[in-house]
């Protein structure tokens, strides 16, 4: 990997496609030619025009690809490692420290992860992860070999801990890879279609939970661990090797960034406050995880009231699919002009659901419950993707996307530690006592599980009331506003438009004064000053047409010119 020296802070304007910074925040905008991806402090880093947008999409499709073989193998294993540890050991404690020590590790490494995304090259980050990550896996396996057998049962001896330690590392490195996969929908995808790429990633994940929640029980009760290891390392290579044939050409050179050393929390909390109402977003998804970390603490303690453990983790992987219908959703449709409105009324419904789908003890409501929430988890984390992706500088989103990870990821393992307690020593018992029982039945109806699922209800209100009151702050308005700016910015700059609305992919703007943009393969026929007619598009019979598109027929047309990257020529 060639490391870029950081750029030098110069006074300057923010450029066309981003939002403002202060001005010691930024470099001095290069012109933009045709094929620079737009809103970019160094464009040259970046060069789109090399190739198609189809086929930027085919080679994203096979980064998403072999993210989603990573990812499902790394936690394949995590997750068989939690499930050994707790059958050698029959110690919770074990199980509780081994999980933990993951999500903790994730959130104090993410910035770290997020500042080398910045510095280096995004595909040499990937690969540098991928083989790392192979390493420590291949490492494991010879620590299990050489283990004596009766070593990895006992608690006071080294070798357990340093075989969970190994794996461990590996696994935290390899999401460095997730924190690149979101700076490559930057440069790769067009920023209409972003909110579509970030679906597809929603699909991954659910891909994940569905394997992992069958896999690696089955994986441990019928090979064991050592053949589990061997199965991951497996795995990572054809994965690594796999990434060793992607190109991505587009990305010139690193962009020249300020971030600094292998730590650069100052720089990554100053690029988030560099947007406005940024750093109040992630610290809602923040909250919003706290939320959520209830439903990850007590979910499986009522499902396994509910279903025999042979059946829970099937169940639970049959709801899981929601994350790939949610994804799925979002690749077909999108987020919308406005994701930060998307993103409130998910988190209100999945409010609704996660009140309600407990308020009687039926295993199809409770199974229902779970693959309605999980449709709408990919809304939400696609919507914050796409703000990021759209507000935030390509040299500065490896530090952005890194410190919203660092904050959220640890969010939930605080909620469920906390929760966990108090459910079980005072909700539940009150719950299941005759006075308690009598209390909650007109409302939660009657059954063992009344405690968990007052949890649930509480839980589920007060994440409705944080979303309604975010619709009534000034954040709000601020992001939504800067969202929308950057978008019509990088959409050619328009001026007044009478009426035309958005023709959006292959949409017509016909008798449209200064549309600004028709969108990919719209015409703009009888358009005076139409800005950009879309790549392919045809501007027929258009005065002053600024820019027809690539491809783009200019028939009839007086004093076509070139109006420049995102800039309204005057009509004649």
């Amino acid at each position: 990997m060639n490391e870029q020296e950081p750029g030098l802070s110069r006074a300057a304007a923010a450029p066309v496609g981003r939002a403002a910074l202060p001005a010691d925040a930024t470099g001095t905008p290069a012109p933009t030619d045709e094929g620079d991806a737009p809103g970019l402090v160094d464009p040259g880093a970046v060069d789109t025009s090399l190739r198609s947008p189809a086929q930027r999409s085919r080679t994203f499709a096979g980064i998403l690809v072999n993210t989603a073989l990573a990812n499902i193998t790394t936690s394949y294993l995590w997750f068989a490692l939690t499930f050994w540890v707790y059958l050698q050991t029959r110690n919770v404690i074990a199980t509780g420290v081994v999980g933990g020590a993951y999500m903790l590790l994730i959130a104090l490494s993410s910035i770290s992860f997020g500042t080398f995304v910045d510095r280096y090259r995004k595909l040499a980050v990937m690969r540098f992860a991928a083989a790392f990550t192979l390493v420590m896996f291949v490492l494991a396996g010879i620590l299990f070999l050489l283990a004596p057998a009766s070593a990895m049962a006992d608690l006071t001896r080294p070798w357990i801990w340093v075989f969970a330690l190994v794996v461990l590392i590996g696994a935290v490195v390899e999401n460095m890879r997730n924190i690149a996969l979101s700076t490559t929908v930057t440069i790769l995808i067009e920023p209409d279609r972003r909110a579509n790429a970030n679906g597809l990633v929603g699909m991954v994940q659910g891909l994940m939970f569905i394997v992992t929640s069958v896999l690696s029980g089955l994986s441990i009760g019928l090979l064991g661990m050592g053949w589990t290891v061997v199965v991951a390392v497996l795995l990572t290579a054809v994965a690594f090797g796999h990434l060793l044939t992607l190109r991505m050409p587009e990305e010139v050179r690193a962009a020249a960034t300020d971030a600094h050393g292998g730590f650069d929390l100052r720089g990554a909390f100053a690029a988030v406050l560099a947007v406005s109402g940024l750093f109040a977003l992630i610290l809602f998804s923040t909250f919003n995880n706290f939320i959520g970390g209830v439903y990850m603490a007590l979910m499986d303690p009522y499902g396994l009231e509910m279903f025999p453990v042979e059946i829970w983790g099937t169940v639970f992987a049959l709801g899981a699919t929601g994350f790939i219908v949610g994804g799925a959703l979002i690749g077909k449709f999108g987020l919308g002009s406005n994701p930060l409105r998307t993103m409130l009324l998910a988190v209100i419904a999945m409010g609704v659901l996660g009140a309600v789908f407990t308020v009687r003890e039926w295993a199809w409501l409770y199974v229902l419950g779970i693959w309605l929430y999980l449709v709408l988890v990919p809304f939400v984390e696609a919507a914050e993707q796409t703000i990021i992706q759209r507000v935030v500088p390509l040299e500065r989103q490896g530090r952005v996307f890194g410190f919203a990870m660092a904050f959220e990821s640890a969010a939930a393992p605080v909620t469920a530690f906390l929760i966990a307690p108090i459910a079980q020593v005072w909700i539940i018992p009150y719950a299941r006592s005759a006075e308690g029982s009598a209390q909650l039945a007109p409302l939660l109806g009657e059954g063992t599980s009344r405690g968990i699922a007052l949890v649930f209800l509480v839980a589920g209100i007060i994440m409705i009331a944080a979303a309604l009151l975010a619709f009534l702050t000034p954040v709000y308005r601020r992001v939504s506003a800067s969202y929308a700016q950057v978008a019509a910015e990088a959409g050619g700059g328009a001026g007044v438009v009478r009426d035309p609305g958005d023709a959006g992919a292959g949409g017509d703007t016909e008798g449209v004064r200064d549309p600004g943009h028709a969108g990919a393969g719209g015409d703009t026929e009888g358009v005076r000053d139409p800005g950009n007619a879309g790549a392919g598009g045809d501007a027929e019979g258009v005065r002053d047409p600024g820019h027809a598109g690539a491809g783009g027929d200019t028939e009839g047309v007086r004093d076509p010119g070139n109006a420049g990257d995102g800039v309204r020529a005057p009509s004649t």
